[in-house]
């Protein structure tokens, strides 16, 4: 049965990853979050030659160990957009260093979801993550475990109001309605985390945005 599950998987991240590239996007296949991790650190990041980096929340790139990592290269800048608290100093330290991360060179990132006609889908709060990979960075990275994989774009904002956003709230302490009941209500919180979305339906220029397509169930 693992062989069948294995096979299957591989079948359909192979055409996702042709599906994607004829979206001009760049894409890599990783067995597991480990594999994800050597694909950045072996590849991407020479390759790019990338000094600045940041990135949007992803509970994908915290598995990766990837934070850790370039956070312990001196070669390295690394923007932290979440360092500070939540108080009113704290987030305005937060926001200043979003801003600044739009202007790093390699910005690293999950996404809410991939559709089977290669759009990549996400809705934001602070709207960093969604910023990040239409314009600024130089090159982005979007890790994406194979849970992400949505048949289109309608089903993609079903799974990101029903499923990510009712998730996040609660696994960040929000009080929104969704905490409480798991269903968007559409609402008017100050707590509100859907707030920005973008659908990215091709990279531009061909080749920015690096996809990695990773065979392993990650994140929200």
């Amino acid at each position: 049965m693992e062989d069948l599950t294995n096979h299957y998987w591989q079948m359909r991240l192979a055409e996702l990853k042709t599906v994607l590239e004829a979206n001009n996007f760049e894409v890599y296949i990783a067995e597991d979050s480990a594999e994800a991790k050597e694909i950045v650190l072996n590849d991407l990041l020479p390759r790019t030659g990338a000094k600045r980096i940041s990135y949007g929340g992803s509970m994908t790139f915290a598995a990766t160990g990837l934070y850790e990592t370039l956070r312990s290269n001196s070669d390295l800048e690394v923007i932290d957009p979440f360092q500070g608290d939540m108080t009113p100093e704290g987030q305005e330290e937060r926001m200043e260093a979003m801003r600044r991360s739009l202007l790093s060179d390699l910005y690293i990132m999950g996404t809410n979801a991939v559709t089977e006609t290669g759009k990549l889908v996400n809705l934001d709060m602070f709207g960093n993550r969604v910023a990040g990979i239409v314009c600024g960075p130089k090159d982005v990275v979007v890790l994406v475990g194979r849970n992400k994989i949505v048949p289109d774009v309608e089903a993609a904002m079903v799974r990101v109001r029903n499923h990510v956003a009712p998730s996040n709230a609660i696994r960040l302490g929000q009080e929104t309605p969704c905490a409480k009941t798991s269903r968007c209500a559409d609402c008017r919180s100050s707590d509100r985390i859907c707030n920005a979305w973008s659908i990215i339906e091709k990279s531009f220029p061909k080749g920015r945005i690096k996809v990695i397509l990773i065979d392993e169930e990650l994140g929200l």
